[in-house]
């Protein structure tokens, strides 16, 4: 028979019941500890009566439940009467009830939380910063340039000379360039300017097919190569000299090509035909920009 009497202890304080339950049962506070799993530090509160130590009258009343449960006590009476002691919503005696409340000592530092959050930042940085630096790495590759159109075996050869020519009207022309070459391209002569500058090898020009009268001025006409739906027309000119008012419309270069005089232009127009109007050849070492001409 146990040399402690639950009941002769009736008017004993709560917390003193609680240490000489256990102390009858030959239990240390890490034994009620390991089984209530209620830190040691509130155990001791608990045994001296130091409710307010506790986080909040509930935590007091559920670890009195538990640690008289676990001592052989009734857990849910004790419960009750502390409740009427301390204060606190009453509720009918249950079934002892066994948790584990939370511990804030039990909580990680916040040192080592803002230490994990500041890894994943870094690492998720350094990813970004790979996949970009390997995005850069991948687009620093140059971009083919549009290389001329291959000759065939009965391509006309380099003085601009081509087959005979047939019905290309309404199609675009496109001129390729075969050196560094300054021209300029205007809608009939006077008109809209399409295109004035420097082009280099292998960067194309496409004549817009509602251009009415395309007209090209160059220094260098043999660093000019045209063609039209897939029709290569030769070079604009065999040799370097300045040439002007060249017609861009394809069914005059392919007349030109074929050693041909073009259609004369619309009477009305002001638009000359496929011929040219020459000027003086540059001066050697004179620079590629061939100014135009004065209106």
């Amino acid at each position: 028979m146990s040399d402690y009497d639950e009941g002769d202890e009736r008017f004993v304080a709560i917390g003193e019941r609680l240490r000489r339950a256990r102390e009858a049962r030959a239990m240390s506070l890490d034994d009620v500890a390991n089984q209530t799993r209620i830190p040691i530090r509130h155990l001791q509160h608990l045994e001296l009566g130091e409710w307010e130590a506790l986080p909040a009258p509930t935590y007091a009343i559920g670890f009195t439940r538990n640690y008289a449960s676990a001592v052989g006590l009734d857990g849910p009476a004790i419960a009750n009467e502390l409740r009427d002691e301390i204060g606190g919503p009453r509720r009918r005696a249950q079934a002892a009830e066994f948790y584990e409340p939370a511990d804030p000592a039990r909580v990680p530092p916040k040192s080592l939380v803002i230490g994990v959050i500041v890894a994943i930042v870094l690492l998720v940085g350094a990813y970004v910063l790979w996949r970009n630096t390997l995005g850069a790495d991948r687009g620093a590759t140059p971009e083919p340039v549009a290389e001329a159109p291959a000759e065939t075996d009965g391509a006309a050869p380099d003085n601009g000379q081509a087959a005979a020519p047939q019905d290309l009207t309404g199609q675009s022309v496109t001129l390729t360039a075969l050196g560094d070459v300054w021209f300029s391209v205007t809608d009939g002569r006077g008109g809209p300017t399409l295109h004035s500058g420097v082009m280099t090898t292998g960067q194309t020009f496409t004549v817009p097919a509602t251009t009415a009268h395309p007209l090209l001025r160059t220094g260098r006409p043999q660093m000019l190569r045209a063609s039209a739906a897939g029709r290569d027309l030769g070079l604009i000119g065999p040799e370097e000299r300045t040439v002007d008012n060249i017609s861009l419309l394809p069914q005059d270069l392919a007349a030109r090509a074929a050693g041909q005089a073009a259609a004369p232009a619309p009477a009305g127009t002001g638009t000359p035909a496929a011929g040219e109007t020459q000027a003086p050849a540059p001066a050697p070492g004179a620079p590629l920009s061939v100014p135009p001409p004065q209106q």
